[in-house]
């Protein structure tokens, strides 16, 4: 049997560890002979691949990015297609001169779109999700998270000296799109006093109440923890405008930090390593079983999987409801 890998989407630590995981297994244990495709489903259209063998995986279990390279290819849109082009059609044709008999898609909310389409085509298709917002729908924990969540907690620990030392308000902006797991679990993490999502509306008067109170009760800094898409005025940037409307509320000296890329590079922690090990040798056990059509999941501490078209078109949000934020409130952190 052959099989193809490809990643697609935006980078994230672990990507190289889930391609070491799916290739190793398949080579060692079952037998079968891998293509590396490059650059996501771009590869797929171009027919660039190469053939992984044991050699090509040594180092990659520590080493953040992917080795295959990434695009953000999304082959079922038409705008700027020529009419008689049809891409779908082009890669399954690829695929079937490639003499691939599965592919393994790593990646986010969007290529499990393209991958569940593609199952629908009849395409033998296995994916693993891949994200450091940790917003996709089915699973506990996407590899990254956790990565994701320590650069920024370790971040927020640095500021808390800057902040106390000026008596300043600190406020620190981390990714996540629509959903704000990494701000709600760094923040936490981090003993943040203010703890902003996008899935929960905010008052500045809340806010600007918080900070003054603990100005009070002898603490003169403040600790301001905000996901990149909470609701802005004038689409601003969310600690931009957060960190000026505190200011003009307050008169306190506040500062920005904006996090960025910074929280999707480098090495993966120890957790993720082995999160995404086990999720690249249970999409090749899938395929040795013909399981086809289905994402890899964690369940408590569990790998499992769910039929793809169950998960495409969803996102995984924060609720009032989770526990962090039940807890973060009964100790006074607002949330807005």
């Amino acid at each position: 049997m052959r099989i193809g890998i490809l990643t697609s989407g935006g980078d994230c630590p672990g990507i190289n560890a889930t391609i070491r995981g799916v290739c190793k297994t398949a080579i060692h244990h079952y037998g079968m002979e891998v293509l590396g495709i490059h650059s996501g489903f771009q590869g797929l259209l171009n027919k660039d691949v190469e053939v992984f063998t044991d050699k090509s995986l040594s180092g990659l279990l520590n080493q953040g990015g992917t080795v295959l390279g990434t695009s953000r290819e999304k082959p079922f849109k038409k705008k700027g297609v020529p009419a008689d082009v049809n891409k779908p059609a082009l890669i399954q044709q690829h695929i079937r001169e490639l003499g691939i008999d599965c592919v393994v898609c790593i990646g986010g909310n969007g290529t499990q779109k393209t991958a569940a389409k593609f199952a629908a085509m009849g395409v033998n298709i296995v994916s693993v999700p891949k994200t450091i917002d940790n917003d996709i729908w089915g699973t506990d924990s996407s590899f990254g998270f956790d990565t994701a969540v320590t650069i920024a907690t370790d971040a927020i620990d640095r500021l808390h000296s800057t902040a106390s030392s000026h008596k300043r308000v600190m406020v620190i902006e981390v990714m996540g799109h629509k959903a704000g797991w990494i701000a709600l679990y760094s923040g936490m993490a981090g003993g943040g006093d203010v703890i902003l999502l996008p899935e929960i509306p905010y008052k500045l008067e809340n806010i600007r109440e918080t900070i003054m109170n603990r100005i009070k009760r002898g603490k003169p800094y403040s600790i301001v923890v905000v996901a990149e898409g909470i609701q802005t005025d004038g689409n601003r940037r969310a600690a931009e405008f957060i960190a000026q409307e505190i200011e003009r509320e307050t008169g306190l000296e506040t500062r920005e930090t904006v996090l960025g890329y910074i929280q999707r590079g480098g090495s993966p922690t120890p957790f993720d390593r082995n999160l995404s090990t086990r999720m690249g040798g249970h999409a090749t056990e899938l395929i040795a079983n013909g399981e086809y059509g289905r994402m890899i999941t964690l369940v408590g501490s569990e790998i499992s999987s769910i039929p793809l078209e169950e998960v495409a078109g969803k996102l995984k949000l924060v609720t009032e409801e989770h526990d962090l934020v039940v807890q973060g409130r009964r100790m006074g952190v607002c949330f807005g």
